[in-house]
């Protein structure tokens, strides 16, 4: 099982982003403030978890956690910024939804000072910690939620890859649009 946090500060909130790697759509970040005596078995990276299991935690985290936070960075401003910085970008956005915060615990490598709050970057931090994982989750359902929706409205976006590529789910059939991925993200 994964350990709880970074710091055992009581207000340490875990961030991670998904889409950062997606062929459209924003890049979702989330962040995870989990009480001290949390735990659970099932919780890791989202990447390690089926979808299932990812929605099946998705309402635990939600009920369970002290506090949370999500928030998109849209096409638009990912490719006026990098993609790093829109996943930076979203952290903050997310960590600024949080009443108190004591710690910041990030997924990676990278991360820019937020409001003087100290933090600690972790490479592979959501297979390590249940704060990181928990937002690699919930990163992860809301984006694809909003993909969801977004495939809802225009369904022929996606006429071949179709769900899979929505959730960027890999695939025998979605593997060569990986070569795609240098072209700018379609404003969803």
């Amino acid at each position: 099982m994964l350990d709880l946090n970074v710091s055992n500060l009581e207000f340490e909130c875990g961030t991670d982003e998904a889409g950062r790697g997606c062929l459209a759509g924003p890049v979702t970040a989330a962040v995870v403030i989990l009480p001290l005596d949390f735990s659970n078995e099932i919780l890791n990276d989202s990447k390690q978890l089926s979808h299932t299991k990812r929605n099946f935690l998705k309402p635990i985290i939600e009920t369970q956690a002290v506090s949370y936070g999500v928030a998109h960075v849209f096409p638009k401003k990912i490719d006026s910024i990098n993609i790093l910085n829109a996943s930076i970008l979203a952290m903050h956005k997310a960590i600024s939804k949080l009443e108190k915060v004591a710690f910041i615990s990030v997924d990676g490598n990278r991360f820019k000072a937020f409001k003087k709050i100290p933090h600690q970057t972790v490479i592979k931090g959501d297979a390590k910690y249940q704060n990181i994982a928990a937002a690699s989750v919930l990163a992860k359902t809301y984006r694809d939620a909003y993909m969801e929706k977004i495939h809802e409205e225009f369904p022929t976006i996606w006429p071949i890859h179709g769900r899979d590529a929505v959730r960027n789910e890999k695939t025998k059939t979605r593997r060569p649009a990986a070569d795609l991925s240098k072209m700018k993200r379609p404003v969803f």
